[in-house]
């Protein structure tokens, strides 16, 4: 065993390129959570696979040096926290339409079958990576351990990366697995042995106990105990650490661990389940009969993370009203949320990117209202859906309102357009709904689309800056905004930051957030 890496280079992908989250959604649990693992994970306890990680990677280093390595674990770490909550979100809306197949009482798809247990087979691969960033630093909690010689708070980076590791765990349960316990029919054919995808008989179940496992959440305790004790004396550093931010947001923003705090929004959730008492996988499932259905309780229908409040521009009838006013076809929206933790994943001031519509009345303009791209989504328009985005639960229309849910927002325009190009750039955006989210963030892929990629391929004729990673070429929402400065063809025509209308010379403004964001702001 060659140590963490070997387990999770697989997927270490660039988050430089993510886009930030527009709804709740939550993470990690401190070490084990998870179900028996496979024999060649079986085969090593969690204490000598804990030893035999501190050495491997902290043994013998000076602090300087123990420092980049934690720093090097938290940014491939934070490829599996992506992948959970693409995973999760990609789970809810399999359900969601699953279940109004299983209400028409049809018999389910090959199809389907196949989109299930590809799902339950994803989820156990990553909750394996998972569960071993959950050991990695758990016997840093002994006191005649490994971190015993290590300063402080690097002893505390190691033990909050594998207390948030734990958290996701119990999250992706939560959010996602325990869906498919809602639904006996789910449930039987989750249990059910399929070679072709490595699934044996009972998985859905192991994972359930072990979910309810005492002994998993007495593990959990620990890290949470020490963490409490701990954090207290580090808050300056951590607001100036990102390393240190990301897990510390991680782990506050895991519902698992809101559910334990007396004063949580979730509070009354946490009582109900008692999560941190024994208790059985049918009180869990109860929560739907006493009407308390936990996936619209904390993240609604797309999924996101866990806010630690609502976006400054969230609710402003000014604001949109300013906006609806201002935009037109063919716009591109970019957004800023620090309240978010996806919002930490990606270097850069700009954490998402989408494309406005337009109105009816523009489309019929453009020629486009009667497209056969356009038909299927006339209905959404005349709704107020217009905002095209492509979310971790994939690429959609939504509401102005719904993307407003954030503290800057920056609109953009081509004013050299033809009416041509503008009409075929609607058209191209329109074409990416229904796809699900490119968790590689390739610019080439077809199938799946980023945010910024949504932009970068509608507007296929602008010049976009790219980046190269792992043979990938990727494209970034700063990427995006950069078009706007210097002499780039798109011009600001409004600016919101911090909450606020920037009232003079927005394309000034602008330029002045993107040059601060290389130091820090």
């Amino acid at each position: 065993m060659r140590g963490l890496w070997a387990c999770i280079a697989v997927i270490a992908v660039p988050l430089l390129n993510g886009c930030s989250f527009t709804q709740p959604v939550a993470e990690v649990t401190a070490q084990t959570v998870v179900a028996p693992l496979p024999v060649n994970f079986a085969k090593i306890e969690s204490r000598d696979y804990c030893l035999e990680h501190a050495a491997q990677m902290h043994g013998q280093k000076s602090e300087p040096e123990q420092a980049a390595a934690l720093n090097q674990e938290v940014e491939a770490y934070q490829a599996l926290v992506e992948g959970a909550l693409v995973h999760r979100a990609e789970t809810v809306r399999l359900v969601e339409r699953l279940r109004l197949e299983l209400d028409r009482r049809e018999p389910l798809s090959g199809k389907d079958l196949a989109e299930l247990n590809a799902g339950l087979a994803d989820h156990l691969a990553l909750r394996e990576r998972l569960f071993r960033v959950a050991q990695a630093h758990e016997c840093w909690l002994g006191a005649s351990g490994p971190a015993e010689a290590m300063a402080p708070l690097r002893r505390l980076q190691g033990i909050m990366i594998s207390l948030s590791a734990a958290l996701v765990l119990y999250d992706n349960y939560l959010l996602a697995i325990s869906l498919y316990q809602e639904e006996p029919r789910l449930r039987m054919l989750l249990n059910n042995k399929d070679v072709g995808y490595g699934i044996d008989y009972g998985e859905l179940n192991r994972v359930a106990l072990s979910f309810a496992s005492e002994e998993n959440r007495n593990r959990v305790r620990r890290g949470i105990a020490y963490y409490e004790s701990e954090i207290g004396g580090f808050e300056g550093l951590v607001l100036e650490d990102r390393h240190l931010l990301f897990l510390d947001q991680l782990i506050r923003q895991s519902p698992s661990y809101s559910m334990t705090k007396r004063f949580s929004p979730l509070a009354y959730l946490g009582r109900k389940l008692e999560f941190y008492a024994p208790f059985t996988i049918e009180a869990l499932l109860r929560l739907k009969d006493e009407g308390l259905n936990m996936g619209s309780m904390i993240f609604g229908n797309t999924v996101g993370l866990v806010e630690s409040r609502r976006g400054k521009l969230h609710g402003r009838r000014d604001v949109a009203e300013d906006l609806t006013g201002e935009l037109r076809t063919g716009d591109i929206l970019v957004e800023r949320t620090p309240f978010r933790l996806t919002n930490s994943f990606i270097p850069g001031r700009w954490g998402h990117a989408a494309v406005w519509v337009g109105t009816e009345e523009e489309l019929q303009a453009l020629g486009i209202w009667e497209h056969p791209v356009v038909q299927p989504h006339q209905d959404a328009i005349r709704q107020g859906r217009r905002v095209v985005e492509a979310l971790r639960s994939g690429v959609e229309l939504n509401t102005l309102n719904h993307f407003l849910n954030v503290d800057d927002v920056a609109v953009l325009r081509h004013t050299a357009m033809e009416p041509k190009e503008k009409a075929d750039a609607i058209l191209q955006a329109l074409r990416q709904t229904g796809k699900r989210y490119d968790f590689n963030f390739d610019v080439e892929t077809r199938d799946r689309v980023g945010c910024a990629e949504l932009v970068y391929h509608a507007f296929g004729r602008i010049d976009w800056p790219t980046q190269s990673y792992l043979g990938r070429s990727t494209v970034a929402p700063d990427n995006i905004v950069f078009r706007a400065l210097d002499e780039g063809p798109l011009a600001v025509v409004r600016l919101y930051n911090d909450g606020e209308k920037v009232l003079d010379e927005p394309k000034q403004a602008l330029e002045r957030l993107m040059a601060a964001r290389d130091v820090g702001e």
